[in-house]
């Protein structure tokens, strides 16, 4: 009853919320060199219109980059000095957009949706105008200047590919051992519980990191996605992630009777959840406040972030610690719950 009723009416909630063309609180800096009138004007046109929200003030092209690598802001407004006065006296002025494009989709929608509220302005101040005055919007895509989605798809495939095989398949080892009554007979050897567990991990660790690896290497030499980053920094990244997927994994398996329940926890717990949830496809920043908190819980979010600001940003472990440190709480408390739980003898 639970799946042939219980999961239809989720997915239909789920993907009825999180799918959206729409722009919602996308945090931006503004660099506003002129600070006159029309730039205030414009700016509070932009801030008003319920799309955006200002996450900070700028003062100079070194404070951009590094704006960009603390990952809230996903676009950097910049107004010329002497905006309104090139306006009024020489009929026209520039305003420069610069955009976040490691997420192809949202960077392409967030820039359309600046220069149509520009354009607006620019509509109702030449109404009342006898001669029309014209704002000329330059835009700059950077970390994904040729606006690739394949920038996008591979770090939440690693992450998809790397739950499906971890955390799946360990859950459903376990389960199928238990469900067989095989699990009593390993228990009473003279192995312990760890080293059984272990045993049952440890090809799940080697096959995953093999996975990755193999997916890195297609999106470096196939599909051109940059490695701006260390690598030694991402492949220790990768590690941590796939134990948290283990250990998810063997929890799943301890609250589990039967492979089938083990399989159905996995695919609504973590399949879809990295598919919708975790920023993968679609940006959270638009979804309902409930959803948001929801993807906060979800271990994909931030491995994709990590793994998006190593490869293309070039970012050290300054930017990702606090995403790192999350994963390794996820990880100890989920190893914490699994020993909780495993049993020695199956009752």
């Amino acid at each position: 009853m639970l799946i042939l009723f219980g999961i239809p009416i989720a997915q239909v909630l789920l993907f009825g919320f999180v799918i959206t063309n729409e722009v919602k609180n996308v945090k931006l800096a503004i660099w506003d060199m002129s600070k006159d009138h029309v730039t205030t004007k414009i700016t509070n046109k932009i801030l008003s219109s319920g799309f955006f929200k200002i996450e900070k003030n700028i003062y100079s092209n070194k404070e951009i980059e590094e704006t960009f690598k603390e990952g809230k802001v996903k676009e950097v407004i910049i107004f010329e000095a002497n905006f309104a006065k090139k306006l009024m006296k020489e009929k026209r002025a520039s305003i420069h957009i610069i955009a976040d494009a490691s997420d192809a989709n949202s960077a392409n929608m967030i820039v359309n949706y600046t220069k149509g509220i520009i354009f607006n302005y620019l509509e109702d101040i030449n109404k009342n105008s006898k001669i029309s005055l014209k704002i000329n919007t330059h835009e700059r895509m950077i970390y994904n200047e040729g606006l690739r989605d394949v920038y996008m798809f591979i770090p939440g495939i690693m992450a998809m590919i790397l739950m499906l095989v971890s955390a799946m398949m360990t859950s459903i080892s376990v389960a199928r051992e238990k469900e067989m009554g095989t699990m009593e007979i390993i228990l009473v050897s003279p192995l312990k519980p760890i080293q059984i567990l272990l045993g049952k991990v440890t090809p799940y660790l080697v096959l995953s990191f093999l996975n990755a690896i193999i997916i890195i290497i297609i999106g470096y030499f196939v599909f051109e996605m940059p490695l701006n980053g260390s690598l030694s920094l991402l492949l220790a990244e990768l590690v941590l992630f796939i134990l948290l997927a283990l250990s998810l994994g063997i929890f799943i398996s301890t609250v589990s009777d039967s492979q089938l329940t083990a399989m159905m926890m996995s695919m609504f717990a973590l399949i879809l959840p990295t598919v919708l949830l975790s920023g993968f496809i679609f940006p959270i920043e638009n979804m309902p406040k409930v959803l948001q908190w929801f993807a906060a819980l979800m271990p994909p979010k931030y491995f994709i972030i990590i793994v998006k600001n190593i490869m293309l940003k070039g970012v050290g472990i300054t930017y990702v610690w606090k995403d790192t440190l999350i994963l390794i709480v996820m990880t100890i408390f989920f190893i914490v719950m699994s020993a909780k739980k495993f049993k020695i003898r199956l009752e």
